[in-house]
């Protein structure tokens, strides 16, 4: 018959440090369960050195992954030392890729609004989100407009998915929040939306640092995103949430001669028409003092953004060919790779010839456009997990013990 156990004389700080070493998605009662199994093993075996297993669960951060795409979250949280335990993703084709890159079992497909959070998504130490940012960016708002829509909140299909983050944090209370989307969310509605979404972060208890940053430091694409990082506040102290900076990037000078392939397919070489149709559409707009028009640049140069239209003609990235009197698109490798996913990370993840191509090139295309640079991601983890570490170093340190000293805190316990 099994007995229980009371766990008496445990101070206040013994009980903080305790709860900062649970492993997300672990109750208080089966993370003691296991301390003491193992006391007892190791006491049976003689063995008196650490071993792994608790301790090396400690050592890691825990992450949910939403509106996931293919995975550049995933991949710069995984090359942090991070574990993926949930990841929402309703796009079937993002789905895909996403599935066959991360080899993650942990997908749901769902709308992010339908699931019960407490049952269906785990405890976890990082909320990373991406949400979606149509109804903000510059050209989804000038489209709605034009086609007499609504855009930001006002959007009945993506506009309101920023609250579900919001009723997932309200839930979990994960202990940092990782957002991005377009610099233009800054400004969308005359500032009244990056209004509410900073009272709604400060309302749950949270802190944002956040910045602009252009991905142009890591790949040879001018890229800025909006990147925001919320600290729980009862769970950090000032300094420490003080502590973060974001990366400016490596030094290394970027430029498109870098990811190029030698020998592209011709099909993706612009058709005559083309050609022709874009030099006149840009010489159009020009005329009338209008920016729009294509982007001819070469191996020497840092290209436009990617969008996700980029699969329709290409225009906002055209290839110089010296050997070919039209320029031509990006292939899907070569736009995978201007996003990030290079060969260091497709090895990482276990792809030894670089990341396969999952999707048709129209999807891939969309994909792409659309996906975060896990380069970024990567450089802002690295400094997240620092400020995770100072936290946790604080309270060992305020309890007296390391996290190789779990089973002194049941010292004090009785049948």
């Amino acid at each position: 018959m099994a007995k229980s156990l009371l766990i008496r004389n445990v101070n206040d700080e013994e009980i903080d440090w305790l709860e900062s070493t649970i492993p997300a998605g672990v109750s208080k009662e089966k993370y003691l369960k296991t301390i003491i199994e193992k006391a007892h093993k190791d006491s049976e075996s003689g063995n008196k050195s650490p071993k792994k297993g608790v301790s090396q669960e400690i050592s890691k951060f825990k992450f949910i992954d939403l509106f996931a795409g293919i995975g550049g979250f995933h991949i710069g949280m995984r090359l942090n030392g991070g574990e993926c335990v949930f990841a929402n993703e309703w796009d079937k084709y993002s789905a895909q890729t996403y599935r066959a890159w991360t080899g993650s079992d942990h997908l749901n497909t769902e709308d992010l609004r339908e699931l019960d959070y407490s049952k269906q998504i785990p405890n976890h130490d990082i909320l990373c989100g991406g949400f979606p940012c149509q109804p903000f960016s510059i050209a989804g708002v000038s489209k709605k407009n034009s086609l007499g829509r609504k855009h930001g909140f006002q959007d009945a299909e993506q506009g309101n998915l920023f609250f579900a983050i919001c009723d997932v944090i309200g839930e979990k209370r994960p202990s940092v929040l990782f957002l991005e989307n377009v610099k233009n969310l800054r400004s969308h509605d005359k500032g009244k939306t990056w209004k509410v979404i900073q009272e709604a972060i400060s309302a749950l208890g949270y802190e944002m640092k956040f910045k602009i940053i252009d991905a142009s430091n890591w790949v040879p694409q001018h890229r800025e995103r909006l990147f925001m990082v919320c600290f729980d506040k009862k769970k950090f102290t000032n300094a420490e949430m003080d502590s973060f900076e974001f990366p400016i990037g490596p030094k290394k000078q970027q430029s498109l001669g870098l990811i190029l392939e030698e020998t592209p397919d011709e099909k993706y070489m612009l058709t005559d028409n083309l050609w022709r149709y874009l030099q006149n559409y840009a010489a159009k707009h020009k005329a009338a003092g209008n920016g729009f028009g294509f982007g001819l640049v070469g191996p020497s140069d840092i290209s436009r953004t990617l969008s996700a239209r980029y699969y329709k003609d290409g225009s906002e990235i055209l290839i110089k060919q010296p050997d070919w009197r039209n320029p031509r698109r990006l292939t899907p490798s070569e736009a995978a790779k201007l996003m990030g996913f290079n060969k260091r990370l497709a090895k990482f993840m276990g792809f030894s010839d670089g990341f396969p191509q999952i999707c048709s090139d129209m999807q891939s295309y969309k994909q792409f456009g659309n996906a975060v640079s896990p380069l970024v991601i990567e450089d802002v983890t690295k400094e997240i997990v620092k400020v995770l570490e100072l936290r946790k170093s604080r309270l060992a340190a305020r309890s007296g013990r390391s996290p190789s000293d779990h089973k002194e805190a049941l010292k004090s316990t009785q049948k």
